[in-house]
């Protein structure tokens, strides 16, 4: 098996690292293969497509890189303040979110800022894209949680959550979500919106990861990684991943068995080999690197790695909808090269104004 994979991370330090990943049976080797430093404060968010990595920043810019040319690409001018999240959907689209409380829908073929939503009072604090490209979810310092319809552009449903979220992610079904408030992730069910159920971390969450539809993968302000069991709500197993807090996680299926990646503060990045079976055994070390820096965020970056559309769209376009065709038909969710229109429905309509797009660096 030659699968050809990059790791992206971000670092305080603001600079970006690209490693290549020479994969084996048992033995996976990273070597350096760039570095960018075209931020001018720490890196806060990384998301890679099946050709672009883009990189967000404390300087409120996203940079954007062209893996296939190997080149950068320009930088999107648009958010105030910090760039907290990044998501693409699919290939066609980028949603960004930031301390201005807008959340943003990029094109990926022309780098134009299609639609603002201003989507919090506050901060947006994270963002996750229904598998379908047809909802998302955002959180943030407003204390709610809350679902676009990213085919209609309306504010789909808003939930007050009573705390400040500061992660939401989707499982790979799309059935389900997590909400993630300081150590606690309630655990949604998407047919009704309510917490089917909630587990707590010993140390405050920085990140987590849907390895498959039912395991969660959690790291937090320590140096342990933490497998949940999403069905039951309690922790199937856990293990030393590394020296001091892990702060990032990303992981990939190869052939029969799960690659986790996880980043941290002491600088390694780190590639586990696990086989995700009913009784979850603790992960196997591939390899590792060492940037000597202290990595913020991480992605994994596969030219292919958006998954080939096998049926017909799906009609849904409601979360209630969505629910009903997820029960009577499990399989999976493939995206959608839908338009995506958004608009902000709290305020009024006001006439069309240029905002800000892709500064070009030639």
């Amino acid at each position: 098996m030659a699968a050809q994979l990059e790791l992206v991370a971000g670092s305080y330090e603001q600079i970006t690292f690209g490693y290549r990943v020479k994969t084996g049976e048992n033995e996976w080797t990273a070597k350096a293969d760039f570095t960018h430093h075209a931020h001018t404060a720490s890196i806060t968010a990384v998301a890679a497509s099946e050709r672009f990595v883009v990189t967000g920043s404390k300087d409120e810019t996203i940079q954007l890189y062209d893996m296939k040319k190997r080149t950068e690409h320009g930088a999107l001018l648009h958010h105030e303040g910090t760039i907290t999240c990044l998501e693409f959907s699919g290939t066609s689209h980028l949603l960004s979110g930031g301390e201005d409380g807008l959340l943003c829908v990029w094109s990926t073929k022309t780098w134009e800022c299609m639609k603002t939503i201003r989507a919090h009072k506050g901060h947006v604090t994270s963002l996750s894209v229904h598998p379908s490209g047809k909802l998302a979810l955002s959180v943030g310092a407003d204390k709610t949680l809350r679902t676009w319809n990213l085919i209609n552009g309306r504010s789909a449903f808003i939930k007050n959550i009573k705390h400040n979220a500061h992660i939401v992610r989707w499982s790979p079904d799309g059935d389900k979500f997590v909400v993630v408030v300081n150590d606690k992730i309630d655990i949604y069910k998407l047919e009704t919106a309510s917490v089917t159920g909630t587990i707590t971390n010993p140390k405050r969450i920085s990140s987590v990861k849907f390895l498959n539809n039912s395991i969660l993968v959690v790291a937090g302000d320590d140096e342990t990684v933490r497998f949940c069991d999403v069905g039951k709500a309690k922790w199937a197993c856990e293990f030393k991943a590394h020296e001091t807090r892990v702060k990032a996680l990303d992981s990939l299926i190869v052939d029969d068995f799960c690659v986790l990646l996880t980043a941290s503060n002491d600088g390694f990045i780190k590639m586990w080999k696990m086989h995700l079976k009913e009784e979850l055994e603790s992960p196997t070390l591939l390899g590792e690197v060492n940037t000597t820096a202290r990595l913020t965020c991480l992605a994994v970056w596969r030219p292919s790695s958006v998954q080939t559309i096998t049926d017909a769209p799906s009609e849904a376009t409601t979360s209630e909808e969505l629910a009903r065709e997820l029960a009577k038909k499990k399989r999976r969710i493939q995206e959608t090269t839908e338009e995506v229109i958004v608009e902000d429905e709290s305020k009024p309509k006001k006439k069309k104004k240029n905002h800000g797009g892709k500064k070009s660096v030639k």
